[in-house]
């Protein structure tokens, strides 16, 4: 089960998504697209959020606003970070994650750690959550079949 989000309209038409648990994480991890950008709570467990930018773009394009959906949304389905104020959420193009056979399942590493981004998230703001949270829509894709290119989530 994957689950997609609708970020902030004057942002621009993105989704965002995560999987339902680690064994789901795993198949994103794998299967994702270059255009994909990864968000975890750093140091703790939490979901894998990705944001799908649009064709041509990099980390470098992603809004303020934008961000903060993401980074509010892995915020709020982390346990452990979702009740502590001033965490760190890490973010990085889905194609520098390294994962070893050696990982526990949804473990992941990063080939490069120049490319990771580390932002500062002081509280949870309910309104981008509940907000965020409206917008979601569960569906069951196969991964390994969609298409790289011309997927829309």
């Amino acid at each position: 089960m994957v689950f997609y989000y609708k970020a902030r309209p004057e942002v621009g038409d993105y989704t965002i998504f995560m999987g339902l648990d680690k064994h789901e994480n795993e198949e994103l991890i794998k299967y994702g697209f270059p255009e994909d950008i990864w968000f975890h709570v750093d140091k703790m467990s939490s979901a894998h959020v990705y944001l799908r930018l649009h064709k041509g773009q990099t980390i470098d394009d992603i809004s303020e606003g934008l961000l903060e959906d993401c980074v509010q949304l892995v915020k709020a389905n982390s346990i452990q970070g979702n009740k502590m104020n001033n965490i760190d959420v890490v973010y990085t193009p889905w194609y520098n994650l390294k994962k070893t056979p050696s990982m526990d399942v949804g473990q992941v590493g990063f080939h490069n750690s120049k490319m990771a981004r580390t932002v500062k998230v002081e509280k949870r703001i309910n309104e981008i959550v509940n907000r965020l949270n409206k917008t979601k829509v569960e569906r069951k894709p196969d991964l390994k079949e969609t298409p790289r290119r011309d997927a829309k989530a």
